[in-house]
């Protein structure tokens, strides 16, 4: 175990994010997006098979030997917390280790808008932050419920598989769920949560029509449910979360779904000019107008609606680029690489500015 802190030691202190491990290969870090393999001792089966029996919890340990696969949350004293899969591949096991910082970034440290706390402030309803695999939900979510916990009275239930950030209770009573320690599944979990008396309740990820209907409900009856989604941008998020259902439970789900809807909010990770990396969101919230639209099924014009509704708080992402273009905090070439709409941003950069949302509203 030794060499285990050693390596995870290093990679917290040279700044990754994530460890990759596996059977005859150099460890490998993440930095800054980039993997560079780094001195260390090259794995054994042995060592590994060594480690694993003493790192992966009671509860995981079952779930390894019947999918050759698991999540757990793995705590190294004086190092920190890593979210960490344990899987195989070529008959042996490996393991990716993603750091979880212990404190909770702030929502200037992270480069969040301030229209986020006004979302996370919200007393009921469903609110998305959705986007890629590593592209900052969790985190983002994560600053949210900090602010929460450090300005209002909530009592708060989260559901993780497994938990990331650890909160202490500040303003509000928050008590954390791991999905196969402190409860059988995340439909499990959700079934039950409403008699435990909660204000706020998050949900790391809405993966079936169950999880969904189950969040519906609660929104409906005067909750705040938080989550995260797998999306490419805000309005792709509407037709996502549709497809959970059977097609004869949409038009109803899409109904309900006009009503409990707070807000989505995709975000992308972006390199600035310095080399770091910082968020561009996509903001959409559940104004009349995104309401009408979806009790009227036309989500093909929710794009547009996002696009005119900056004085509401929304934005796309060509918009959200060409402000962190004009504060200098990234390169033209940068925002239009990772522009919905390359084409559309490079005329906003050269003054053009095609009312093209207003226009298809119309």
């Amino acid at each position: 175990m030794e060499l285990l802190r050693g390596i995870l030691k290093a990679a917290v202190e040279g700044g990754a994010s994530d460890v990759h491990i596996k059977v005859g290969y150099p460890v490998v870090f993440r930095i800054n997006r980039q993997l560079t393999a780094i001195e260390a001792p090259v794995p054994t089966e042995q060592w590994m098979n060594s480690i694993l029996e003493k790192m992966v919890p009671p509860h995981a340990r079952k779930r390894i030997d019947e999918d050759r696969e698991v999540d757990f949350s793995y705590y190294e004293p004086g190092v920190g917390r890593f979210r960490t899969n344990v899987f195989q591949q070529k008959g042996n096991f490996a393991l990716a280790m993603r750091y979880v910082k212990t404190q909770v970034p702030s929502f200037d440290e992270l480069g969040l808008l301030p229209v986020l706390k006004d979302i996370a402030s919200s007393h009921r309803g469903i609110v998305l932050v959705a986007g890629t695999t590593g592209s900052g939900k969790s985190t983002t979510l994560a600053a949210m419920l900090e602010h929460i916990n450090a300005n209002f009275k909530r009592h708060v239930i989260t559901l993780e598989d497994p938990i990331e950030f650890v909160f202490e209770d500040n303003q509000s009573v928050i008590e954390q769920r791991e999905v196969g320690l402190d409860t059988q599944s995340f439909q499990s979990g959700l079934k039950h949560v409403l008699r435990q008396d909660p204000d706020i309740i998050m949900v790391g990820e809405m993966r079936d029509s169950t999880s969904f209907t189950a969040a519906m409900q609660a929104a409906d009856t005067g909750h705040l449910v938080l989550s995260t989604l797998h999306t490419q941008n805000a309005s792709q998020s509407i037709g996502r979360i549709l497809d959970f259902f059977r097609p004869e439970e949409r038009e109803q789900c899409r109904r309900q779904l006009a009503n409990t809807l707070k807000a989505v909010v995709c975000q992308r990770m972006i390199t600035t000019t310095t080399g770091g990396i910082t968020p561009s969101l996509e903001i959409m919230i559940n104004t009349p107008t995104v309401r009408k639209m979806l009790e009227e099924n036309r989500l093909e014009k929710i794009s547009a609606a996002i696009e005119t509704g900056r004085d509401d708080g929304m934005q796309t992402f060509n918009q959200a680029l060409y402000d962190l273009v004009k504060l200098r905090k990234v390169t033209e070439a940068e925002a239009l690489a990772k522009a919905s709409n390359p084409q559309a941003l490079d005329m906003m950069f050269k003054g053009i500015f095609l009312d093209e949302g207003r226009r298809i509203l119309q």
